[in-house]
């Protein structure tokens, strides 16, 4: 593979012809077999500790411009802190997890709620990533399965898994209980997200008046803790800007370009500015601000 591909010196000096003075950088390999492993739970562990280990190297040979994102299961709360506080005193800031139940359990149960402390404490920030991850449908709606790298219906409902996991973080109390936890959501798309807001409310005080019962005591509108915690990249070809004003805040969406993936792009600044017909100086959420929060530089 080309070295930017891997090398972080040489990924620093891609950054200049991207356009970018800073990335994010998404493990690899390790998109591809978190669900081939959920029933050898002490190899997937030790494949993730082992990227995790790679983080802490990337970390100072980035220069405070390259940001590695560690890899995370919520299957083992002792595991899952002791790599936290690896790496928090590495300078790791971002963690794949998989939006999905966790040995039957909703990301909201309240035996979960040490781990979300455990973020909070640590200056860690979550964050949902397209990957081969245990799936929310069965199994028998993927008949592609054996002979697509991705299965049709997974492109199809990128964006379910995360959303169903949002919906159930905010629904259940865990941002209200939590509101110094962060959350991000990067190459699931982000059309779904105005319509996924004005249906978050709407289902919420519909339920409500059915029910005569909240799932948990909230203290603002569902749509508000999204808003308030949670960070969406944003395609250039999703017109980012249109989509600012129906989710009525420039503080949830992020630029991104899944270099150096095939359907990834070389130009991600300029599919912004020429493409998308946005730039720096009018969006600095899209372009910094929002990647800088889940990076809890503010």
């Amino acid at each position: 593979m080309p070295r930017d591909y891997w090398e972080p010196a040489a990924r620093l000096a891609k950054l200049a012809d991207l356009g970018l003075d800073e990335a994010v950088l998404f493990p690899n390999y390790g998109l591809l077999w978190e669900r081939a492993l959920h029933r050898a739970p002490s190899a997937l562990l030790a494949n993730m500790t082992a990227w995790n280990r790679w983080c802490a190297v990337v970390v100072p040979e980035g220069h405070g411009r390259l940001h590695p994102v560690a890899h995370l299961s919520l299957r083992d709360p002792q595991w899952v802190e002791a790599q936290l506080t690896t790496l928090a005193a590495a300078g790791v800031r971002l963690a794949m997890i998989a939006p999905a139940l966790v040995d039957g359990r909703p990301l909201s149960h309240s035996a979960h709620d040490p781990i979300w402390a455990a973020f909070c404490h640590h200056g860690v920030t979550p964050v949902f990533h397209v990957a081969d991850q245990p799936r929310v449908f069965d199994d028998a709606w993927y008949t592609d399965d054996r002979e697509a790298f991705v299965p049709v219906l997974s492109a199809v409902f990128i964006h379910t898994a995360a959303a169903l996991a949002c919906a159930d973080l905010i629904i259940n109390g865990t941002l209200e209980r939590f509101p110094a936890l962060r959350l991000g959501i990067v190459e699931l798309s982000s059309l779904w997200v105005p319509l996924f807001l004005m249906m978050l409310d709407g289902a919420w005080q519909f339920t409500r008046q059915i029910n005569g019962r909240d799932p948990a005591p909230l203290t603002l509108q569902p749509s508000d803790y999204f808003r308030r915690q949670i960070r969406v990249s944003s395609f250039a070809y999703e017109s980012p800007a249109a989509l600012q004003q129906q989710i009525g805040t420039p503080d949830v969406l992020m630029l991104c370009s899944d270099y150096p993936h095939s359907e990834g792009t070389a130009t991600p600044f300029l599919d912004y500015t020429n493409g998308a017909g946005v730039r720096p100086d009018d969006a600095p959420g899209l372009f910094h601000d929002n990647v800088a929060f889940l990076l809890r530089r503010g």
